[in-house]
């Protein structure tokens, strides 16, 4: 990912289709963070890269405030109107700001979350701006799907979502190498994210997995919206091909369920907790 710039198109035009097409974290993740963290509703939760408060929302009755930031006009626009009839709105915030835009005067928090979106952030910056953001104990949470599970779709009564052929017609579409805004990932996205948080201080991590495994059953409507949610098929990448490539996408999925149903299953949610140590050089960090 070195020679890739972040630019404004990330994910341009995904927001009103992402919270319908992403498949759902764990249904157990609030309750575990909510056990690890202790979190008794008198903190405060900073959430980067939140998008349209996917994880935000369910967080926010923890902590006494939230504050989600994000780069994408777009999410910003879609977290605030689900925030106005979620419930906690008087308790959430939300600014459309880059991680590299940091500490922004935001002030210090309890814990900070990082969803699936760490990647797409300068790390090694971000990483230490955050660090300094926490207080003495602080947690950075790191959240994604667990990578490495199998998720069969056996005994499941509906058809599998066809990744691989909505994959084959995005290349024709855009070609062989992932787009990412304006620019490529021909190696994907970067990993390796424990030597970054280490080398910005902190300390761990302690893992933890909250298992999913429920079945979930997905419209075609859902599969088309899950496409565009996606950085590397984002509607603007498509420009005045964008209808002819939805046409094709409802016919490749017309062929796979001509009933328009799909199933799958909700993948487990990886969590590693980070924490700031509570005294620098201190026996609490490891380092005394």
């Amino acid at each position: 990912m070195t020679d890739w710039e972040w630019d404004e198109t990330l994910f341009a035009g995904a927001a009103p289709y992402y919270q319908q097409g992403r498949l759902p974290y764990a249904p157990g993740l609030v309750p575990r963070l909510a056990e690890v963290l202790a979190a008794d509703g008198t903190g405060r939760l900073l959430d980067v890269g939140c998008g349209p408060g996917t994880v935000t929302l369910p967080l926010a009755p923890l902590f006494r405030e939230t504050v989600g930031v994000d780069p994408d006009p777009g999410m910003i626009t879609e977290a605030t109107r689900r925030a106005a009839t979620a419930g906690p709105a008087a308790r959430t915030r939300w600014l459309r700001l880059r991680a590299e835009q940091l500490p922004a005067g935001l002030g210090t928090f309890d814990v900070a979350v990082f969803a699936q979106s760490f990647h797409w952030t300068d790390r090694e910056r971000v990483a230490r701006t955050v660090h300094g953001m926490l207080r003495p104990g602080g947690a950075l949470v790191h959240l994604a799907d667990l990578k490495t599970e199998r998720r069969t779709t056996a005994g499941l009564p509906h058809p599998a979502v066809p990744y691989a052929g909505i994959a084959d017609l995005v290349q024709r579409y855009l070609g062989p190498v992932r787009r990412a805004g304006r620019g490529l990932l021909p190696q994907g996205t970067p990993g390796g994210e424990a030597a970054v948080f280490s080398g910005a201080g902190f300390t761990g991590p302690e893992r933890h997995v909250v298992p999913g495994g429920q079945a979930l059953v997905r419209t075609t409507d859902d599969v088309v919206a899950w496409t565009f949610s996606m950085s590397f098929s984002a509607p603007h990448l498509f420009g005045p091909y964008r209808e002819s490539f939805e046409a094709d996408l409802r016919r490749l999925l017309g062929s796979a369920s001509p009933a328009g149903r799909f199933a799958e299953r909700v993948p487990s949610t990886e969590v590693f907790v980070w924490r700031r140590p509570r005294r620098v050089g201190s026996q609490a960090d490891g380092t005394g």
